[in-house]
């Protein structure tokens, strides 16, 4: 009798692909009999490699092209960062799991010759490289004398260019910079509320067809119900705020015990994208309240002038994008 052949849809960078190699074992620990081939699908975010993020931005950049593919069952389930699956799925797609999360934190990668390790340690002017908005949005509130420059590529592209730099350095996810065994080269660990996160940091999505009974019940074997939680309460934000990935926004959800009880607490910016401009809120409840949570935090900061900020964005008529995997 044939094994059973479960599809795994990826891109192809080393990071997607330590994700998409990272759910087959773990789905093989659990299914030992599955035959779990992954195929690579190039996105228009892995195509597109001359053009800053903020010029090409669309919703879907990285994950468009995997989704068909899961439409017309050329795979049976994706395995995306988190942070770059929109928050409205395409119909007949929906997220099978959500994988327990990682270190949420951005961190500060120095230059290989900078001595100075420390992000607020910097000298006035100093070059940092990101290649997202909201990171730039933040970096330039704390500190308005940085000069940010743009970077694109998977994260071997990025150190490389690091190197032959006169950068002082650069800002990734953690949880990207520890999976692929670059740990060493971080000079600092940027505290999730000095620099909040992009949505669903650190967390890997499932995502699967709508009555795909099989395969929803091998992902649903994945799923980490607290980190679900808290990134359904930062989904519900962003969607209320209708930014995608188009606006710098950050924000942390996080779930801790008070009282006996399971809290999320919600914490949330949106910026301008010169970072003058910052609006900042904070919400809480229970966690079984997570998405109205989202929705309640997006109202506030709505009302509290974020949406002047992102008329002004919008009105400027350039598209934007979000943190690109890194």
């Amino acid at each position: 009798m044939a094994a059973e052949r479960i599809i795994i849809g990826s891109r192809g960078s080393e990071l997607a692909l330590w994700q998409a190699h990272w759910v087959q074992g773990e789905l093989l620990k659990r299914f030992p009999n599955l035959e779990i081939p992954i195929e690579i699908i190039k996105t228009k975010g892995d195509k597109v490699l001359d053009s800053p993020l903020s010029q090409i931005g669309d919703k879907g950049l990285f994950t468009r092209e995997i989704e068909g593919a899961l439409l017309t069952k050329q795979i049976d389930l994706a395995v995306h960062s988190l942070k770059d699956l929109p928050t409205h799925l395409p119909d007949g797609l929906t997220l099978g799991a959500i994988c327990e999360r990682e270190d949420v934190r951005d961190v500060f990668i120095p230059h290989p010759d900078n001595p100075e390790k420390i992000l607020s340690g910097q000298p006035q002017g100093a070059q940092i490289a990101t290649g997202s908005l909201r990171r730039k949005c933040q970096l330039l509130s704390l500190r308005p004398d940085f000069e940010i420059i743009d970077i694109r590529g998977n994260l071997n592209t990025r150190m490389k260019k690091l190197g032959e730099s006169s950068w002082a350095g650069m800002i990734l996810a953690r949880a990207g910079v520890v999976r692929l065994g670059w740990e060493a080269r971080i000079g600092e660990n940027i505290d999730a509320e000095t620099i909040l996160p992009a949505v669903g940091q650190g967390a890997l999505g499932i995502e699967i067809r709508v009555g795909d009974a099989r395969t929803a019940e091998l992902a649903k074997s994945l799923h980490h119900h607290i980190t679900a939680q808290a990134a359904l309460a930062e989904r519900a934000l962003l969607r209320k705020l209708e930014g995608g990935c188009q606006v710098p926004i950050g924000t942390f959800g996080r779930v801790g015990n008070e009282n006996g009880d399971q809290v999320l607490k919600l914490d949330a910016i949106v910026g301008s994208l010169d970072g003058k401009t910052i609006v900042r809120g904070k919400m809480h409840g229970h966690i079984s309240s997570a998405e109205s949570i989202g929705t309640r935090l997006a109202e506030t900061l709505l009302a509290g002038g974020a949406d002047r900020i992102l008329d002004a964005i919008r009105s400027a008529s350039v598209p934007q994008a979000g943190d690109g995997g890194n």
